[in-house]
């Protein structure tokens, strides 16, 4: 399987189960891995045969305009959801961190897996 990736991305939102994170904006970073439905843009050096990767973080501020989670789980499962889904995509890995939120702990956060990354890309 071929494999698109996106890391270190950083966007600003209200997430969280306190009172607090629901007012205040924190940073969160999003490392993304998400697998190719085909194979084909390695020999037609196309964007329209593979995943553009501007459309994905496009997608994903959308997400946090849009929306309310109060937990990162949650959030996790509607952006791996949407890329599947939107994307054509046969598995993604995210992992979303909320960056010094907890004293002494640089990052907390989740990474989920979705679909088969043993699929075969066509």
């Amino acid at each position: 399987m071929d494999i698109i990736f996106i890391q270190d991305f950083r966007a600003k939102t209200r997430i969280g189960i306190y009172p607090w994170e629901r007012i205040v904006a924190q940073t969160l970073q999003f490392d993304l891995e998400i697998g190719i439905p085909n194979l084909r843009s390695g020999q037609t050096d196309l964007i329209t045969d593979t995943i553009n990767y501007a459309d994905i973080v496009q997608m994903i501020h959308e997400i946090l305009n849009r929306n309310n989670f109060l937990l990162l789980e949650a959030l996790a499962e509607h952006v791996a959801q949407k890329i599947m889904h939107e994307f054509n995509a046969p598995w993604v890995k995210i992992r979303i961190a909320k960056l010094d939120i907890i004293r002494n702990v640089r990052k907390i956060g989740v990474c989920i897996e979705r679909g088969d990354k043993q699929s075969k890309n066509t």
